[in-house]
C-alpha cells in the first residue's frame, strides 16, 4: 500500500485459535468478495482493493503461516481441501455466510472446492489459477521430497522466491516492490508453511472437481496474464470450454496480472459481479 492508500487497511481476526491478517477495503455492509492467494500472499491483490472497494466489501486473507498472518501449515494442513476449510472457518468468524470469491495461483484449487462444496459461494474469479492437471509446476513438485524441504536453506528458499516473483510479472519490479513481496519469506515458520503447500500440491484436488463443477454451474469468470509462465492460458480456455457459467477476460501479463494490467483485472472482476 502506498502512504496515500487510506481506503485500504490490514486487519487482524482469530481463527482456530491463530490470529489471521487481512487486508480490507469497502464498506462492510455491500456483498463481500473473498480473496485468495496460493504461493504467495495477499500482497498479490493489494493494486486492486482501492478500487474494488469502491463497489464491493473486499478481505485478501493471509492464510495461516503465510503473509502476515500467524501460525504455521504442515503438509496435511496445507492441502487444497484443509485450506478450504481454514477459509470456511474465517468466513465464520467474519460473519460471512454467502459471499464471492476471488483466487490465485493454488487459492484457485481452494475456490473451486469451496464452489462445489461450500454451497455458500456466489461468484468465482479465478486468476492465473490452477486448475484441472495444470499444477504443480516443477519448481514446486520438488518440495514434495522431505529430503527436499530439509535441505533447503533461508537464503536458497529467497532467492527461489525472488526469482519467481520476477517471473511472475511482465514489467520490472522496483527493488521496493520485490522486498515487499518477499518480506514475510525473512521468517523460518512462514518459509516452513511456504514448503509445506509445495509439498501439498496435488493436481488430483482439482480433477476430482471437474464434474462437480460442471454441475453446480457457479457463474464464474477467468481472468488471466495471457503470457503466464507457470499456468498456461490454454488451460483457462479448455476450462470455459468444458465448465458451464464461464467466461475468460485475457489481460496484458504474466502470472500476476494485478501488477501489469491492475485497472483491466479490477474492471473484469467488477463487470462479473455486477452482472
Amino acid at each position: 500500500m502506498t502512504a496515500t492508500d487510506t481506503t485500504v487497511r490490514r486487519e487482524q481476526i482469530e481463527v482456530n485459535g491463530t490470529s489471521l491478517s487481512y487486508l480490507t477495503s469497502g464498506d462492510a455492509g455491500d456483498n463481500t468478495l473473498l480473496l485468495l492467494h496460493g504461493t504467495f500472499w495477499s500482497r498479490v491483490w493489494q493494486p486492486l482493493l482501492a478500487k474494488l472497494g469502491e463497489s464491493v466489501h473486499c478481505i485478501a486473507l493471509d492464510l495461516p503461516g503465510f503473509g502476515r498472518s500467524d501460525g504455521e501449515l504442515d503438509v496435511d494442513e496445507a492441502s487444497v481441501p484443509a485450506l478450504a476449510g481454514t477459509v470456511l472457518d474465517a468466513a465464520d468468524a467474519l460473519g460471512l455466510d454467502t459471499f464471492a470469491v476471488a483466487a490465485h495461483d493454488i487459492g484457485g484449487g481452494i475456490a473451486q472446492h469451496l464452489a462445489v462444496h461450500s454451497r455458500r459461494v456466489s461468484h468465482m474469479v479465478l486468476m492465473n489459477a490452477v486448475m484441472f492437471d495444470s499444477w504443480p509446476v516443477p519448481a514446486v513438485a520438488r518440495f514434495r521430497d522431505p529430503a527436499v524441504r530439509e535441505s533447503v536453506t533461508a537464503e536458497q528458499l529467497q532467492e527461489g522466491r525472488r526469482e519467481a516473483t520476477r517471473r511472475a510479472v511482465s514489467r520490472e519490479l522496483t527493488e521496493e516492490e520485490l522486498a515487499d513481496y518477499l518480506s514475510p519469506w525473512q521468517d523460518s515458520a512462514r518459509s516452513r508453511s511456504w514448503m509445506a503447500m509445495a509439498a501439498a500440491a496435488d493436481n488430483t484436488y482439482t480433477l476430482e472437481l471437474v464434474t462437480a463443477l460442471k454441475e453446480a454451474a457457479v457463474p464464474t469468470r477467468l481472468v488471466w496474464g495471457r503470457d503466464d509462465e507457470f499456468q498456461k492460458i490454454e488451460f483457462a480456455r479448455r476450462y470455459v470450454r468444458e465448465i458451464p457459467a464461464s467466461d475468460l477476460i485475457e489481460v496484458t501479463g504474466k502470472h500476476i496480472p494485478t501488477e501489469d494490467s491492475p485497472e483491466d483485472v479490477a474492471a473484469a472482476i467488477l463487470e462479473h459481479l455486477q452482472a
